[in-house]
């Protein structure tokens, strides 16, 4: 497996009201914990989408990939790594490992897919790329 240069991270701990009745995380809470760390990333950097919005540039999710290896369950501790890509002139595309703690067992690996849009067309993201540290 290749290397990655994470740039960013963010512990969490499952809650109970995540799992299903087989005592695992309900696979859709994991979209919410890649969100989150995306959020948290983004924060990190000095940007706020409601900053954004304002000055009329949305950042959306426009496909999500999720390949789940192993099960979390209620209190187990995980972290969330990410990288950060450029596709092309508008596409950014976070990859983002879930890791299992303290023994880092993989969980997930997912790639999401983003643009900034303006007025719902799809704009380059212009000094967006410099603050997420990309250039």
């Amino acid at each position: 497996m290749t290397s990655i240069n994470y740039v960013f991270s963010t512990e969490l701990t499952v809650r109970d009201y995540e799992c299903d009745i087989q005592g695992v995380v309900n696979n859709a809470n994991y979209l919410h914990y890649l969100e989150h760390a995306r959020h948290e990333f983004l924060i990190s950097r000095g940007i706020s989408f409601s900053a954004l919005h304002d000055e009329g540039i949305d950042l959306i999710v426009t496909k999500v990939e999720i390949d789940y290896k192993y099960p979390l369950r209620s209190h187990d501790n995980f972290v969330i790594r990410i990288n950060l890509l450029r596709e092309g002139y508008v596409r950014l595309v976070f990859v983002q490992d879930i890791f299992r703690l303290p023994d880092e067992k993989p969980i997930v690996r997912a790639r999401v897919t983003g643009v900034a849009t303006r007025n719902g067309k799809p704009v380059r993201p212009g000094d967006l790329i410099s603050r997420m540290g990309l250039e």
